[in-house]
């Protein structure tokens, strides 16, 4: 912990580098992935502050759009399109997901029912194609398509959409390699950037 106390010290003795950040935000990407710490979007896209706005949850579910029934996430969707007016939502797996891999496995989340609770949000049971895969590869793609498929329920999302004003993309990021795949629609596989 000292080293990131350290730096939060050092940190804003820059102010004339954060003073724009004042005046707003005008994100072109909504950035969607896991509360992973091995996945950091800004490392990952070389982004600088306000250039991302970031959902991260557990295996970067996306729950099913509940009128009536606000979430978090739903409401970080729904701000970042219709306030915000992001051109671009990435949803962004990643390898040796622990969420993923639970999933595929059928682990026993009894003793952390917060957690078994959040992954039965999942769109479905993901299965690889090689159960003893630990980067479970398969699983966490086919997901990332299952929670772009669910983004498309989100009214504002849908609207947006239809009038060709926003892009959904699905990344496959790998820990052990730093290497980002993004899937392509006419091959129907994740392809390097």
């Amino acid at each position: 912990m000292q080293p990131l106390i350290d730096n939060a010290r050092t940190f804003g003795q820059r102010p004339e580098e954060f003073a724009r950040l004042a005046e707003g935000q005008s994100p072109d990407v909504l950035f969607i992935t896991c509360s992973d710490s091995r996945v950091v979007p800004a490392l990952i896209t070389g982004a600088r502050p306000g250039e991302l706005f970031e959902l991260r949850t557990a295996g970067n579910i996306v729950p099913p759009y509940a009128p009536g029934r606000p979430t978090s996430e739903a409401a970080t969707v729904e701000y970042a399109v219709g306030v915000l007016g992001v051109t671009d939502i990435v949803v962004c797996g990643h390898s040796h997901c622990g969420a993923i891999g639970a999933l595929v496995r059928g682990d026993d989340l009894d003793a952390v029912p917060a957690v078994r609770d959040w992954l039965a949000h999942a769109a479905d049971e993901p299965t690889p194609a090689d159960a003893a895969d630990p980067a479970c590869a398969q699983a966490v793609q086919h997901h990332v398509l299952a929670q772009l498929l669910r983004l498309r329920s989100y009214p504002c999302v849908e609207r947006r959409l239809a009038s060709g004003r926003l892009r959904l993309r699905g990344w496959y990021y790998e820990v052990h390699t730093g290497a980002v795949r993004e899937h392509r629609a006419d091959t129907d596989s994740f392809e390097a950037l």
